[in-house]
């Protein structure tokens, strides 16, 4: 019989979030069609390292593990991305898996993603109904623009992005790529332009859209193919319309996007 394949990893690993980081090796019996995630159930289910060695389940983040959720974020082999989709055949060994260095780390691959949430509450990333139950079916939008709005829906708020963004690190507020581009998805939706202007203003403050620096790294990591430059080209637009506006005292309040 010949000698079974086996699949290397590298873990990088923390027991805590004060806790130094470091690594931890594990080896695995190759299966065909194995992904990342399921090479860490694999681990959970018997936590024995390259050493042979009894040791803690490896922590990470999943849920839904068909890339809708954007949970399972981490750096494969040293790019962030899904856990879920990174198939082992398609990756170089030993593959090393870290967290994303945007965020504190929790545990091993487990990261705080606060950052990203609180950034989600400034922009109003989400369409206000109270009260409208009973008002029967809003406005139609115009199906060109109900296309790209669909694209820009695809953001699960994964935070590769935010990982891929040198703009984006512990020296600064910058929220982020994809907070950029999610106020131009609600500002389109006909209900959702009610708080338009608040959104703007939003992009327009500290850690706004004036910390992009245009590396379109977001847009090349992005596992939903997401148009973010496109989308920060245009809210990069909108405000400096809405600050004119705002500045000559205009009244925009019914104008459309």
């Amino acid at each position: 019989m010949g000698e079974k394949k086996t699949v290397k990893f590298i873990i990088t690993r923390q027991d805590h979030p004060d806790s130094q980081p470091y690594e931890e090796e594990f080896e695995l019996e190759y299966r065909p069609n194995m992904n990342v995630i399921s090479a860490l159930m694999e681990i959970r289910r018997n936590p024995v390292n390259a050493k042979g060695e009894k040791t803690s389940p490896v922590a990470w983040d999943m849920n839904c593990l068909e890339e809708v959720c954007g949970a399972c974020s981490m750096k494969i082999n040293g790019t962030p991305r899904q856990s879920c989709t990174a198939l082992v055949d398609k990756l170089e060994q030993p593959i090393r898996l870290q967290p994303m260095d945007t965020f504190p780390v929790v545990r091993d691959l487990v990261i705080d993603r606060s950052r990203m949430f609180d950034s989600l509450k400034r922009i109003k990333a989400w369409i206000p109904i109270d009260g409208t139950y009973d008002l029967g079916p809003g406005p139609r939008m115009p199906e060109r623009r109900r296309q790209w709005a669909y694209e820009l829906s695809k953001c699960m708020t994964c935070g590769v992005c935010l990982e891929a963004c040198p703009n984006v690190n512990s020296k600064s507020d910058f929220m982020g790529p994809a907070l950029l581009s999610l106020p131009r998805l609600y500002n389109a939706h006909p209900t959702g332009a009610m708080n338009k202007d608040e959104r703007l203003e939003a992009l327009m403050d500290d850690g706004g859209i004036a910390g992009c620096g245009n590396s379109q790294n977001c847009v090349q990591v992005c596992p939903k193919g997401i148009p973010l430059t496109t989308s920060i080209a245009a809210m990069n637009r909108a405000t400096n319309v809405h600050m004119f506006k705002k500045f000559f005292g205009s009244d925009h309040m019914v104008d459309n996007q």
